[in-house]
């Protein structure tokens, strides 16, 4: 059940941030997530660049990886800590590298309020003017899939700016497993194809030209993500 008003966000939501030699940017972001919720969760996927170590400070529950093991990993361990605050109605998640804004955490939270949906997206405009092209690219070839291969069109399929409800993120926790960038396409195919509610957002769209930080290998990532689309789309054939 959704929240009675976004005002009650900050002490029912926590955020989850997995990080990977994120550098500088992930104690901002940490730092302007804080400005919103009162509990926040980082997961360091084994980072190497010491990027975590401002956060000790800060007021966050720290969960460290002692080597790489994937984004999908880090996300199921954000979320079984999350799930373990019982008070915690909803878990949003949010990349490291400032490519996520954390103001905007309280348009998805309203938007759950609105809708009461299981799984809230952040959906980016993709203007080509503000988008490279290969992300442009790989964000368009994957929505039309979707919707050929399953009749569904979300604006965004990719985006990594999520609010998770406890009920879904409970299933979730229990059925899917870790991996890389194609753990979140598994989890936005498991909403769809078990009847939990979805709805989409806008957010802004904030790209940093040669984004050091992102970890996102074009062919190897991608050949992953749709593996798992059609993957679903044979069980649901069968």
């Amino acid at each position: 059940m959704a929240i009675a008003d976004a005002g009650e966000a900050k002490g029912r939501i926590a955020v989850v941030i997995p990080c990977y030699n994120a550098g500088n940017a992930v104690a901002s972001v940490v730092a302007r997530a804080i400005a919103v919720v009162s509990r926040v969760i980082v997961v360091d996927d084994g980072s190497t660049d010491g990027c975590t170590a401002p956060l000790s400070s800060m007021p966050v529950t720290m969960i460290v990886f002692p080597a790489n093991r994937g984004k999908g990993f880090a996300l199921l361990e954000g979320f079984r800590a999350a799930l373990a605050m019982p008070d915690v109605e909803a878990a949003v998640v949010l990349d490291a590298d400032g490519q996520h804004d954390p103001a905007e955490i309280p348009a998805l939270c309203e938007k759950w309020r609105e809708t009461g949906a299981d799984l809230i997206i952040g959906a980016r405009t993709f203007d080509r003017r503000l988008v490279p092209f290969w992300s442009w690219f790989g964000n368009v070839a994957t929505v039309r899939v979707m919707a050929w291969l399953f009749g569904i069109r979300l604006p965004d399929t990719q985006s990594g700016f999520r609010l998770h409800g406890r009920r879904f993120l409970e299933s979730v926790v229990e059925t899917i497993p870790g991996g890389r960038y194609e753990t979140e396409m598994a989890i936005v195919l498991k909403a769809l194809r078990e009847g939990y509610a979805v709805a989409t957002t806008p957010i802004r769209t904030v790209y940093e030209a040669g984004n050091p930080t992102s970890h996102f290998r074009r062919l190897r990532d991608s050949m992953r993500v749709y593996r798992i689309l059609v993957s679903a789309w044979f069980r649901r054939r069968r």
